[in-house]
């Protein structure tokens, strides 16, 4: 039975994040640059460019996460019927060695 494709069902919350932040940080940061904002002698447009270049790197966040919790269909080598190699095996030892926090006892 074949799996229905659900399009953007996944991670909603992190894509409408994702959108308003570039949405916002892009008018902030067009504004910024085109709109002369001064008040009482003072220009605010650098605020602007800075607040809005700082929304659309925030904005990566959200579109990292959206992808990262759309992907689907990643399978492991034992639904190929393949044992783990050598270079799993010295993978995973080393992730637990690094891993597992060591005790010293020390001298009394």
């Amino acid at each position: 039975m074949a799996r229905k494709y659900d399009g953007l069902s996944h991670c909603k919350l992190a894509l409408v994040f994702a959108v308003l932040m570039d949405l916002l940080g892009v008018t902030s940061l067009l504004l910024g640059v085109f709109a002369p904002l001064e008040i009482q002698g003072r220009d605010f447009g650098d605020l602007l460019v800075y607040s809005g270049a700082l929304l659309v790197v925030m904005s990566l966040a959200g579109w990292v996460m959206w992808y990262s919790g759309n992907i689907e269909g990643l399978t492991s080598k034992m639904d190929y019927g393949r044992t783990d190699g050598v270079m799993d095996r010295l993978a995973r030892s080393v992730s637990r060695r690094i891993r597992i926090p060591r005790t010293h006892s020390s001298p009394t």
